[in-house]
């Protein structure tokens, strides 16, 4: 038979350590209960802050896509906005982009020197009033990019026609101090600009889509919908297309979860001004961050 151990100090036997089954289970209770209403009073501020965390994300998204269209916008040839023929508002918008723009010599100094641009016969160089080295990086002429005079949008000046557009082939210093020659291809320009005022369209960008696709709301509460941008070539005649364009295979995605998405273009009155509202809804687990924006565009020649 086996004695009970014996308490070093009182001398009497020791009580057995541990606890019971009964007592585990008891705690085991307690603790599930404890946690039960513990849950019960951080799952509110949890979800919260979850939900505030998707709404700034969505209003993030939005609010940089409608700001990356609004730079695009305002920098678009005068003109050059169009929706498809099929009617407004639409899910798409395009536009020619330019690079920046100029004033071209109309004649010759008094002592007979410069290279104006001729408008009786087809030219192939002029002077720009400016250094196009002084200009920024990104603003500056370059071969392959595209001049354009007096764009109205109409038959016979309409840049999409190539009607009054010749691409650059070289930049160089011009005819006289503070000029720079622009060599073009050989172009008779239909329509002089009053002001002397020539554009420049970026050869690696002539044309710039935005096509929203599958806008809609999924069963789920997302956004079933992608917004494109995308570049199309302008190497011929190129007439207004009858309905929004589909992006080509590997186009990357501007905004996804696009719920709704409407552009509407107003055009230009009698002091060319127009206008153009976007309206962009993204929508994920229900949630939805909406954007209205109005961008004012100069559509003087």
């Amino acid at each position: 038979m086996q004695r009970r151990p014996i308490h070093h100090l009182t001398g009497r036997p020791a009580r057995p350590s541990g606890f019971t089954l009964i007592e585990m289970v008891m705690v085991i209770v307690i603790l599930g209960v404890v946690g039960s209403i513990v849950a019960v009073f951080m799952k509110r501020p949890v979800d919260a802050y979850f939900d505030s965390a998707r709404r700034a994300s969505l209003t993030d998204a939005a609010d940089t896509t409608v700001r990356r269209m609004s730079r695009d916008i305002r920098k678009s040839l005068p003109n050059s906005l169009r929706l498809p023929s099929s009617g407004s508002p639409s899910a798409c918008i395009e536009f020619i982009p330019t690079r920046t723009g100029g004033r071209y010599r109309a004649d010759v100094d008094s002592a007979g020197s410069g290279d104006p641009l001729v408008f009786t016969a087809a030219d192939t160089s002029f002077d720009m009033f400016g250094l196009n080295s002084a200009l920024p990086a990104d603003q500056q002429v370059r071969a392959n990019d595209l001049v354009a005079v007096y764009n109205l949008g109409i038959t016979g000046a309409d840049a999409y026609n190539l009607d009054n557009t010749s691409a650059v082939s070289a930049v160089a210093a011009g005819s006289l101090a503070n000029e720079t020659k622009i060599t073009i291809a050989s172009k008779l320009f239909p329509l002089a600009s009053g002001s002397s005022r020539f554009h420049v369209i970026p050869g690696d960008e002539p044309v710039i889509t935005y096509v929203c696709s599958g806008a809609g709301t999924s069963a789920a509460g997302d956004g079933t919908g992608t917004l494109y941008r995308y570049v199309r070539t302008l190497a011929a005649v190129y007439p207004t297309p009858a309905t929004c364009p589909v992006p080509p295979a590997g186009t990357p995605a501007l905004a996804q979860n696009v719920s709704t998405c409407s552009f509407v273009y107003n055009g230009s009155d009698l002091a060319r001004n127009a206008l153009v509202q976007l309206t962009i809804s993204l929508t994920r687990r229900g949630e939805t961050a909406s954007l209205y924006h109005e961008v004012h565009v100069d559509n003087t020649p």
